[in-house]
């Protein structure tokens, strides 16, 4: 039963341990090596990863992060903050700081504005989004005509255990150097360590795209895993990707955004969708055969996911083992690799 209690979940992280700035250059990050065959951990630097791979094949997720964060006005002068999230029904889903009602008018930047649609109950918001153009004259948007909007007003949405304000050098360092379809509001952290060097020496290499959206932060609220209702996310497989996974080859899935989408479409086989699998012990990873992956929050559905490729004593062992020896943490902290 412990294995399925959120409190179990949990560990102590010194403050230190948070990484707010990225290893440079990147692949100099630490890499720890858990060979499960040998019940063995090695530690090593990231550059190192093709030694332990062999002739996998690597999946990685060519999401690209938008500047989803902006800052505005209510139609009282208050200032306002809002995260957007992604296309939902015919508007988006957001994350507002400040108080709104349904009605509601915001005001940002470059003749932007967004309405308040609904409130819903998780603490999200529908707006829809237009532009004034001329006069009182407004144009709604569509997704490509607002993330160029938020590229020019917008900024990094660094993630909130980051406390310190976005700068020009996230920008560049919380993207990966293969990004390629914008819709992520979140950066598919373990290829962040990739260099155009090291991505050059791998063999057999494949994309597919999830766009992770600001759910990836939501907390377990259950105190039985099990219950916990796991968020969705677009996610989309090209024919050749889909090949590879149709196969036996041995595939090394670079993040959980990755894991979840390889072993979303080996229960679906659909191309592409909306992805809400949640692995955690009680469901097992049928196809990812390695997995690589940064440290991440205590009780969150990501250290779960871990837990369902080594088992949640195992995962607890190795974070206590890297606290240890100062690895750094979450989004901009080093790696770890599970053959």
């Amino acid at each position: 039963m412990e294995n399925f209690l959120v409190s179990s979940y949990d560990y102590k992280l010194p403050e230190g341990l948070i990484a707010k700035y990225p290893a440079s250059p990147r692949d100099l990050a630490k890499l720890l090596v858990y060979d499960r065959k040998k019940d063995k951990i090695i530690h090593t630097v990231f550059k190192n990863i093709l030694d332990f791979t062999g002739e996998s094949t690597f999946i990685f997720n060519n999401t690209k992060v938008i500047k989803a964060r902006i800052f505005g006005k209510k139609e009282s002068g208050g200032k306002i903050e809002l995260l957007l999230n992604r296309p939902y029904k015919n508007g988006y889903l957001v994350y507002i700081r400040g108080k709104v009602k349904a009605g509601s008018k915001l005001y940002f930047d470059n003749g932007l504005m967004a309405e308040v649609k609904e409130l819903l109950e998780d603490g999200s918001r529908i707006v829809s989004f237009k532009l004034k153009v001329e006069s009182e004259k407004c144009k709604a948007l569509d997704f490509l005509e607002l993330i160029n909007i938020l590229e020019k007003i917008g900024h990094v949405p660094l993630p909130p255990y980051i406390k310190r304000e976005d700068e020009q050098i996230d920008e560049l360092e919380y993207q990966s150097i293969f990004a390629k379809k914008e819709g992520a509001v979140a950066a598919p952290t373990a290829s962040l360590h990739f260099t155009d060097e090291l991505l050059k020496k791998i063999k057999e290499k494949y994309f597919l795209t999830l766009h992770v959206g600001a759910g990836t932060f939501k907390p377990v609220e259950v105190k039985d895993i099990r219950k916990h209702k796991m968020h969705s996310e677009f996610y989309e497989i090209p024919e050749c990707t889909a090949k590879i996974l149709d196969s036996n080859k041995e595939i090394v899935a670079v993040g959980t955004t990755v894991t979840r989408t390889v072993e979303y479409y080996a229960r679906e086989k659909k191309l592409s969708g909306e992805c809400d699998l949640f692995l955690h012990p009680q469901n097992p990873p049928i196809r990812v055969n390695h997995l690589l992956t940064n440290f991440h929050l205590p009780k969150s559905t990501l250290i779960m996911l871990v837990a369902s490729f080594i088992g949640r004593i195992k995962t607890l062992e190795i974070y206590k083992e890297a606290i240890e020896k100062k690895y750094r943490f979450y989004s901009y902290g080093d790696a770890m690799l599970i053959i």
